[in-house]
């Protein structure tokens, strides 16, 4: 099975020893965003609203130089680190999936990277 790293300026460059998605088998398989500016590479200001604005753009500039889009998004998981977090970020999560949104699983973790209050992987079909 072929194996292709993507990668893209439309979001943050890989912080790690990781691409920002790899695509195998029909699907793209994309690491987790952080609401990190791609221009900058700076944290977003502004709380959990503005911070899953940004995850969610990096994720869909990732998905767009994949060859996916997010109507093709099959699964994400969410990370927060507070819980109470949920329906600030689920309300503008909406709004990135108005339609037959994809699987999703939600957890809340000690830490993030960066200080991010919120982070978001997905798979996406592609083709």
């Amino acid at each position: 099975m072929k194996r292709e790293a993507v990668r893209t300026a439309g979001a943050p460059a890989a912080i790690g020893p990781y691409s920002q998605a790899v695509r195998a088998g029909g699907f793209l398989f994309c690491s987790g965003q952080l609401p990190l500016d791609p221009s900058t590479g700076k944290m977003v200001g502004g709380g959990i609203e503005a911070q899953s604005e940004r995850v969610l753009s990096n994720l869909e500039a990732v998905l767009t130089a994949g060859g996916a889009t997010l109507r093709s998004v099959v699964k994400t998981t969410v990370y927060l680190v507070d819980m109470g977090d949920f329906p600030a970020m689920n309300a503008v999560y909406g709004k990135f999936f108005p339609e037959d949104p994809p699987a999703r699983a939600t957890v809340q973790v000690v830490k993030l990277a960066a200080g991010a209050c919120v982070e978001i992987d997905a798979v996406a079909t592609v083709g």
